[in-house]
């Protein structure tokens, strides 16, 4: 497969509510989309990372920096290592994007956009759904929905509920410190039956043991990233010293992170970010090994547009993801989606697509309305 050229999109885009974590509150999407084409054919990327380095060191503007003075040329070179002259580059399999950029370190949600276009590249022109491009089985996947801080046990207890009635498999609950165990506690008294997980992004250390001690009462599915951004060592230390799974997010970010984690008996459950991890083809690693282990594994959602979701979905439909991710529909982040149809859910499941590529169709003009700055790289100059 010819690549012959790279576009970088920047993005902003108002989100349907305001999103509160303990890391701040989101309001807007400031985002990149790669575009890779080829003939007639155009894949695209999402990239994930948020406009400032809050969730790991990567930002939006770093992002972009990344993609067009380091990756877009290791990608050239790389092509031009193995016989291909001139600026085009020639691939066989989306595999070897992984391949030509590990060289570089780090900058992972850079590197899966860049990925994800070709892989979406790829699958259009082989004909191929994204789902079976990456091996996905599935017809249709689990739909869970993520629930920012509120300010108030009501206010919590009134978007549960309101989930609860759409149908969603599993409801995934912010926590940070002073809004954690008793809040908690409010909900499950009000759904003693319902599957509800706790997400704490790192607000926690091992001095907080006694308080996730006192959540084993509430029945939870797991604990999500309690403690440090970059730990594996003290999370195998609270899983001990507690009955609910813990759940690792931002500590995974390659195959050999979480090699490591689930020899040292670090959590039981592992969350797959995409981005997060550097692509899909890192994703499909990580999701053998959770399948190998007896691990449960599950994809993670950024708060994507319909791009990136639709990545998710496909990643979703592998074997090895056994719990709801965070893949709710498009109307639930977005007034108006940039892929048409949108990501739709019925009865708490997303029906896989079966079309070429990403299975939805993105739509031009909504994507120059949100467009703020756009760079192309003509690879056949």
């Amino acid at each position: 497969m010819r690549i012959e050229s790279i576009t970088v999109r920047r993005l902003r885009m108002k989100m349907q509510s305001a999103f509160t974590t303990s890391f701040g509150t989101q309001t807007h999407r400031d985002l990149l989309l790669v575009e890779a084409r080829s003939g007639e054919h155009i894949g695209y990327g999402e990239c994930v990372a948020m406009s400032a380095p809050f969730y790991s060191e990567e930002a939006t503007s770093t992002c972009a920096v990344a993609i067009e003075e380091y990756l877009i040329p290791a990608l050239q070179n790389w092509s031009r290592q193995g016989g291909n002259p001139g600026g085009v580059v020639l691939i066989d399999h989306p595999e070897q994007i992984s391949q030509a950029l590990a060289p570089i370190k780090r900058n992972n949600m850079a590197k899966s956009a860049l990925e994800g276009a070709v892989w979406d590249l790829w699958a259009r022109q082989q004909g191929l759904s994204l789902a079976e491009a990456f091996g996905g089985t599935r017809r249709q996947i689990e739909v869970g929905l993520s629930i920012g801080i509120k300010q108030t046990d009501a206010e919590l207890i009134e978007t549960v509920g309101a989930a609860v009635d759409a149908g969603y498999k599993r409801i995934k609950i912010k926590i940070a410190p002073g809004r954690d165990l008793q809040m908690l506690r409010a909900v499950r008294t009000e759904f003693p039956e319902t599957p509800i997980m706790a997400d704490a992004n790192s607000a926690y250390t091992l001095a907080d043991t006694e308080l996730f001690q006192a959540m084993d009462e509430l029945d939870l599915m797991m604990i999500e990233q309690p403690l440090a951004h970059d730990d594996i060592v003290d999370h195998r230390q609270l899983q001990a010293a507690i009955r609910t799974p813990v759940c690792l997010d931002e500590s995974i970010h390659s195959a050999e992170d979480a090699r490591k984690a689930i020899e040292l008996g670090s959590g039981k459950i592992i969350n797959i970010k995409i981005g997060r991890v550097g692509g899909i083809t890192e994703s499909q690693r990580i999701e053998a090994l959770c399948r190998e282990n007896g691990l449960h594994a599950w994809c993670g959602g950024m708060l994507e547009t319909g791009i990136g979701r639709a990545h998710n979905v496909a990643i979703a439909s592998l074997s090895g993801f056994t719990l709801p991710g965070d893949t709710a529909p498009s109307a639930r982040y977005w007034a108006q989606d940039i892929i048409e149809p949108e990501v739709v859910m019925e009865a708490g499941l997303i029906t896989v697509p079966a079309a070429p590529g990403l299975g939805y169709g993105v739509v031009p003009d909504r994507l120059d309305a949100h467009t703020t700055h756009l760079v192309s790289y003509d690879l056949t100059s």
